[in-house]
């Protein structure tokens, strides 16, 4: 059987996923496009993606570009003469230079049910929203941001408690598993790509720090999807006397508790905190600069009860 000619993009820890996958299933690409290293911890030291790590350790070439317009670029990729390009959560945008250079074109691993949650942060939508169900999609890229038709697709309950970590690290390992599984049929041209339902699309915009703060106004449930869409990245957190506290666990509750933002009860259950509907419990936070801990264990820290967060 001939090896076929692959290159591998992508960046963070899903992608990872879907490369170790390849490695494992007899398919290492001839080389391995991720994003540049880039300051990080308090340090702001240059990190390496997982992408790089992985490919270092298992001795696959890496390319670091830090755009994909330079014709230089597409140059040394042509050079390689791929039969296919396989993405999965690159960061960069791939120009119609890069998508006409693999004989077969570029295929995306993504982490929706398309054309539900095109763009940059499915897994979190899908949990702020409530959906009861996400997955992973095979799909042929084109110019367009996720729009392109479907070669396969498997989808997952979400948990009723379930943090984004958690559906991300599911979503990962079946991602690599599903792209390992289709790849024979997508080389030999034995699948045919369904073209999406644009009229079903919706879209997952960047996360921004701002969005995770707690709005105590809205209701204890839509509060609840929003600590877990959030956790680990970036985190949702709310104001307490000037210090911004991060929460990382919590269930809602559907009592009222009067006016929204103002602490009803603090003790061994919890804190809880008033809505707009409902009542927020919450049940691990985080301190500036300190570690994780128990929400009772702050609440025995200092008395807490009556007041109002911001």
């Amino acid at each position: 059987m001939t090896i076929p000619r692959l290159i591998f993009a992508g960046t963070p820890e899903f992608a990872r996923a879907a490369l170790a996958a390849l490695v494992a299933g007899g398919y290492p690409p001839v080389a391995v496009l991720t994003q540049p290293d880039r300051p990080a911890g308090r340090g702001r030291r240059l990190a390496e993606s997982p992408v790089k790590v992985f490919s270092m350790e298992h001795d696959l070439p890496v390319m670091q570009p830090v755009t994909l317009r330079d014709t230089g670029i597409v140059r040394e990729i042509a050079a390689l003469r791929p039969d296919l390009m396989i993405v999965a959560a690159y960061g960069l945008i791939l120009p119609q230079a890069v998508l006409d250079v693999p004989r077969l074109g570029c295929l995306n691993v993504h982490a929706s049910l398309l054309p539900r949650w095109r763009g940059a942060a499915p897994i979190q939508q899908a949990i702020l929203s409530g959906d009861g169900e996400t997955g992973v999609c095979l799909m042929r890229m084109e110019a367009g941001l996720d729009t392109g038709p479907v070669f396969a697709r498997t989808a997952v309950k979400i948990g009723a408690e379930e943090t984004a970590g958690e559906l991300h690290d599911r979503l990962a390992a079946l991602g690599g598993a599903l792209l390992v599984d289709t790849l024979p049929a997508i080389l030999a041209g034995e699948l045919d790509a369904v073209a999406q339902d644009d009229a079903g699309a919706t879209y997952a915009v960047k996360l921004r720090k701002e969005d995770a703060r707690l709005d105590w106004r809205v209701s204890a449930e839509e509060l609840g999807r929003r600590v877990r869409a959030y956790n680990p990245v970036p985190g949702a957190w709310f104001e307490l006397a000037g210090e911004r506290i991060k929460c990382w666990r919590a269930t809602a509750l559907a009592e009222d508790g009067g006016p929204a933002g103002v602490i009803v009860d603090a003790g061994r259950g919890g804190i809880d905190v008033a809505c707009g509907e409902g009542m927020l419990r919450l049940l691990e936070v985080q301190r500036p600069g300190r570690r994780r801990i128990p929400a009772a264990e702050f609440a025995a820290q200092q008395p807490l009860a009556g007041q109002r967060l911001s």
